[in-house]
């Protein structure tokens, strides 16, 4: 007569189902064949591209690289460079303080922000740029003096209204509508609590928000912010209707006389790519830098 086998170690039930449920079923991977579908299609487009670029003679190559590092083209890049932070700034400045007014508990300033950020995100950029330019025509000469009285110092709006006044101007104001919200909204996320602990060791509201809410803030704020700088960078294009001298209206200058336009078009197109491969690198680099800051406690008030 068999006797009964025993175990050396006690198995409880819960291990014995799992022995008996991996014995009877097979493990068979979830099949997802659109996947490979999408896959198949996107290295089809990607090789018809390349097809495309590679032997399509129309792309004038040879163009392209006589004009890429050209002066024309390097001195239209500076003027984007430079319109792009004279702009963000002018947003960056003009949008804290629209987000902290619209926070503010002034009824007064909190709608007159809520109306510039109203008509600001309503108009296109393009017409705000048209406005501003010819704004001349409405206000011929700009004037410092006492409001509804005598006026000081009076001078003609053309001369102080220059295309490039009028493109930071416009695209600057514009920003900052976007901006505000932004802010806002990063302000929003930090804990009441410390403004009130704050409060309760003697600070007045103009340091607490300066010192410890819009240092933390910046932190939530820098991802949106930098998508903001990139399109602002984008947006310099725009201006190209009044004829500032920037990238675009640069390559545009130069192939009304060659009537070289597809190669003048990839200059400004390679040149934007890597401007903006730049400042994406650059936010990158700011967020890791920020998040390291916050891990080690550096965004804590002490």
């Amino acid at each position: 007569m068999s006797r009964p086998t025993t175990r050396s170690h006690p198995v409880s039930d819960e291990q014995e189902t799992t022995e008996r449920v991996e014995g009877a079923l097979k493990v068979v991977p979830l099949r997802r064949p659109w996947r490979w579908v999408a896959a198949v299609v996107v290295l089809v487009l990607v090789a018809m591209a390349a097809h495309l670029a590679v032997t399509n003679e129309r792309w004038q190559w040879s163009v392209v690289g006589s004009y890429l590092f050209s002066q024309p083209v390097l001195d239209g890049v500076l003027r984007t460079l430079e319109l792009t932070a004279l702009a963000e700034i002018l947003g960056l400045a003009t949008g804290v303080t629209l987000a902290v007014m619209r926070l503010s508990r002034n009824p007064i300033l909190a709608w007159a922000a809520r109306i510039y950020i109203w008509v600001f995100r309503s108009i296109p950029p393009l017409v705000l740029i048209l406005v501003v330019y010819f704004l001349s025509a409405l206000i011929p000469q700009l004037s410092i003096g006492i409001p509804f009285g005598p006026s000081f110092v009076s001078v003609e709006t053309n001369q102080v209204v220059t295309q490039l006044v009028a493109a930071v101007t416009a695209l600057g104001f514009a920003q900052a509508a976007y901006i505000s919200e932004i802010v806002r909204g990063a302000i929003l996320s930090i804990s009441p609590g410390q403004s009130r602990a704050a409060m309760s060791l003697g600070m007045r509201p103009g340091q607490i928000t300066r010192k410890i809410i819009l240092p933390q803030a910046m932190r939530v704020a820098v991802p949106p912010l930098g998508n903001e700088v990139i399109s602002m960078l984008k947006n310099t294009s725009l201006v190209s209707v009044i004829a500032y001298a920037e990238l675009l209206t640069t390559v545009q200058q130069i192939y009304s006389r060659s009537y070289q336009q597809i190669p003048l078009l990839v200059v400004a197109c390679l040149w934007y790519l890597a401007l903006t491969t730049v400042a994406t690198i650059g936010q990158s680099f700011l967020e890791r830098h920020l998040g390291r800051s916050a891990a080690s406690g550096g965004g804590r008030v002490r």
